[in-house]
């Protein structure tokens, strides 16, 4: 049913896709979807506006226009398939607040100090099937891949490898490594990213990273150079290419 009644706005320009609408909207109207904040259906937005106050960008409005009624049933319907979503990869409609891009600015601590040894990740998030397919924190990125057990089994992970890098995880074994690969082809497609470092385990099923790394090279189009750090079960590098592969234009 349609009817005349206030609905939010959102202005895809100013929008940055830091997701604090979508955390804010308690009935998982607003998602973000390539990086952008959409609304994803009219009867989930009672039009109260709890998203307004909550975006820095100003990129949301109330207006009032023609459009489906809101539809408290289905809000909840909605939200209980959202909590119930477990195993195909399906994304969260609701923009899951943990999954809002963000860059995180480090300052490191002062020669001498006693605190704990600072952490070097600049970006959230960081697992591939989260990362949006566009972010400021892309542009002009030296990109780190690493299989998901790299930071366990490398001790100086933050200081040798994740340093001046924009960090992506994944596992080739058990994560869908089509989807990854398509995923990392949109990220390089849509952005200048300057390098990928993979970081991989030497076991050999974890050289299927490498391997969707470069088909996602080849399949973006982008002419980027590719270096490789293998890491050993005992925590060392066991070895390490220079960046000298690239697709072709």
């Amino acid at each position: 049913m349609v009817i005349r009644r206030k609905i939010v706005q959102i202005d895809e320009e100013k929008c940055n896709g830091c997701g604090e609408c979508a955390i804010a909207c308690a009935e998982g109207a607003i998602a973000i979807i390539d990086g952008k904040a959409r609304l994803i259906s009219e009867t989930y937005c009672d039009g109260l506006g709890a998203c307004l106050g909550e975006c820095p960008q100003d990129a949301i409005t109330i207006e009032e226009r023609e459009a489906d009624v809101f539809d408290p049933v289905a809000v909840e319907q909605h939200l209980y398939s959202q909590s119930t979503i477990t195993a195909h990869h399906a994304p969260l409609a609701c923009g899951c607040p943990g999954s809002a891009s963000q860059t995180i600015a480090r300052s490191g601590h002062a020669a001498g100090s006693q605190e704990a040894t600072p952490s070097e990740l600049a970006n959230w998030p960081l697992q591939l099937h989260l990362a949006p397919a566009q972010a400021s924190y892309f542009q002009g990125a030296k990109l780190l891949i690493a299989a998901d057990c790299v930071p366990f089994a490398f001790a100086d992970f933050h200081r040798t490898l994740l340093r001046h890098h924009t960090l992506l995880i994944g596992c080739p074994k058990l994560d869908d490594a089509t989807f990854y690969r398509d995923k990392l082809a949109d990220i390089l497609a849509g952005n200048e990213i300057e390098s990928i470092d993979v970081a991989y385990m030497e076991v050999p099923c974890c050289f299927g990273l490498v391997q969707l790394v470069r088909q996602a090279v080849a399949q973006s189009g982008k002419a980027v150079p590719v270096s490789l750090t293998k890491i050993g079960i005992r925590g060392k590098i066991v070895e390490t290419r220079a960046a000298a592969e690239a697709a072709v234009r």
